[in-house]
């Protein structure tokens, strides 16, 4: 109940009304069933203005920490987080990715919508990296298909003149929400666990969100960007550049796989 009076009341006609962001393919995500969401990840917004653009509920993971706060920040986080379809998940453990991807599964056994950003994390500087593969397990344990969905900020010039129009457009932004037709992954069925095919799985979610996007593709996990940038003080370009092998460096080998 509380999902829907924040989408409907408190949240969502003043994020319409301000950023007024548009919806582009909705019906290309599925009106029942389960359904695996899958978006690049350019804002901490992001994950407000895709279930906006639904009239389904989505349901996302997020950090167990804004779950177990204490005092009145803490509670206003619980509240928030957890009647805005957020499911908590502990990433400081080993088991944190198996655990999200169990809990990924089990959402979508209950038929419900998964949002999901293969990246992991925000994109260090607008450019779309390397997916990880938990999505794959998702879809082959499920069934459930993968629709692509791009996230877009385009800038957005206010109707006022003069410097004050241009100091307020300086920072707004158009949002637009782009969906893709569903991905269908039944041909490799009885296949999970195998990486050669989890891996062309994530690949091809990838290469459709570029598609949708119009982002600049780099075959590097985002989060070892951001580690190297972190520990280094290097910019994302130095760091991709540092941590993505020339062509000729290239591995020439492929994982073991039952696909045949």
């Amino acid at each position: 109940m509380f999902y829907w009076f924040l989408k409907f009341v408190a949240v969502g006609p003043i994020v319409k009304l301000v950023f007024r962001p548009r919806a582009e393919g909705t019906g290309h995500v599925p009106v029942t069933g389960a359904a695996i969401i899958a978006s690049n990840h350019l804002s901490a917004a992001d994950w407000i203005f895709m279930p906006l653009s639904l009239r389904r509920r989505v349901t996302f993971l997020a950090k167990a920490e804004y779950f177990t706060g204490t005092g009145p920040k803490g509670f206003a986080q619980r509240v928030f987080f957890g009647g805005s379809g957020q499911v908590p998940i502990d990433r400081t453990n080993a088991s944190a990715a198996e655990d999200a991807i169990r809990t990924g599964i089990r959402i979508l056994g209950q038929g419900k919508l998964l949002g999901i950003y293969p990246e992991g994390t925000r994109s260090p500087d607008g450019r779309l990296f390397r997916g990880k593969t938990g999505i794959a397990r998702m879809t082959l344990e499920t069934g459930a298909p993968v629709v692509p969905v791009a996230m877009l900020y385009e800038p957005r010039k206010l109707p006022v003149p003069g410097k004050l129009g241009r100091r307020l457009s300086k920072n707004m932004v158009r949002v637009v929400v782009r969906f893709g037709e569903p991905l269908d992954f039944s041909r490799y069925a009885g296949l999970s666990g195998d990486r050669f095919v989890e891996r062309s799985i994530t690949d091809e979610v990838m290469y459709e969100i570029m598609e949708l996007s119009g982002q600049e593709y780099v075959d590097v996990y985002g989060a070892k960007v951001k580690k190297s940038m972190d520990t280094t003080g290097a910019s994302a370009t130095e760091a991709v550049s540092r941590l993505q092998p020339p062509p000729q460096e290239a591995a020439d080998r492929l994982p073991s796989s039952l696909a045949g």
